[in-house]
């Protein structure tokens, strides 16, 4: 006895939009707005901003004037008084010094530009090339 063989049965595909081009309503109102708005919400983002940034700079200035302002002060111990040491000290040995604090305050500031820029843009927009300009002239930080 020989079965009929039957076609397999058709499959059935379902279309629509991605997932990602599917814009959600946000469950907020975007930080950006209240910004752009100047309500006292983004004034108090702002304020944030420019504290953690201040922050930063203070902290950078105090290791700067604790590691290169005290170097006078060593130096002028008896027993360090002359010599290469001093010119070593004087010479070389602050630049790496500053440079390093130059770099950690950079790093810190971008990264709380970085933070800020998460905690304002709405989630559900494609992060792009074009920065937001926080001063009002309407203008991106990429033209």
């Amino acid at each position: 006895m020989a079965e009929e063989q039957q076609p397999p049965p058709r499959r059935e595909v379902v279309t629509g939009l991605p997932r990602a081009a599917r814009r959600r309503p946000p469950a907020h109102t975007p930080a950006c707005s209240e910004i752009t708005e100047q309500t006292t919400l983004g004034a108090t983002y702002l304020r944030a901003l420019m504290r953690s940034q201040l922050r930063a700079a203070m902290g950078a200035l105090a290791a700067l004037a604790l590691l290169v302002g005290t170097l006078p002060l060593v130096l002028l111990l008896p027993r360090t008084g002359s010599g290469p040491l001093v010119w070593l000290a004087l010479g070389v040995l602050v630049y790496p010094v500053m440079w390093l604090t130059a770099r950690w305050y950079v790093t810190r500031a971008e990264r709380n530009e970085q933070d800020f820029t998460g905690l304002v843009t709405d989630p559900a927009e494609d992060p792009g090339p074009r920065r937001p300009d926080w001063t009002g002239s309407g203008r991106t930080g990429s033209e």
